[in-house]
Parts: C-alpha cells; structure tokens; sequence
C-alpha cells in the first residue's frame, strides 16, 4: 500500500465496460509528512475520497482485484481502499500537506 494525496479526478468517455460508474482519481503518492514522493497515477476510487484527501491506495494488481471481488476480469492496478484521518510520527507535517 502506498498513502497519496488525491490531486482531482479523471473522466474517460471511453473506458473498459467494468469501469462503468466507477470513479477514477489522479493520485500522488506522499511520505510520512506529506511531501510529494514519485509520480503521479491514476486510482479507482472505492471510498468516497475527494481532492486534497490522504488516502491509501492498494498498487498491485491481484490484490486490487480482489477488493473489487471481481476476480481477473477486471482490469485494475490501482485502488483506493481508504481515506487517512491521521498519521502519528511525531515528525513535522510538509507545508500545504493535506489533511
């Protein structure tokens, strides 16, 4: 799992018929603090997130697939499985960081 900040979403007109109603977010992956880690994505949205949410995000294949219960058919890498309240390390949140 990776935690990211939810940078907005993304529309497709055209997409895979299993993503019908889904809701696709572009991601960027942040450290402990909140400081940008890595390159942006894009992740299926499975709670509800919305732009400047913390959230983790499952980034592998099989076990994204599983949360969907959907098995091989559908064709995902990336999912949003929860939204972040807190993280508690005791380091010094990044400016702008989100919640």
């Amino acid at each position: 799992m990776r935690m990211c900040r939810v940078l907005g979403p993304m529309w497709a007109s055209v997409k895979h018929p299993q993503f019908a109603g889904a809701t696709l977010l572009v991601v960027q992956p942040v450290d402990e603090v909140g400081a940008d880690v890595g390159a942006s994505f894009v992740a299926l949205d499975r709670a509800q997130a919305g732009v400047g949410d913390r959230v983790l995000v499952l980034t592998e294949g099989t076990g994204a697939r599983q949360i969907l219960k959907q098995g091989d058919i559908v064709p995902v890498r990336s999912v949003i499985v929860g939204v972040v309240d807190a993280v508690d390390t005791g380091a010094t949140p990044a400016p702008g960081a989100g919640r």
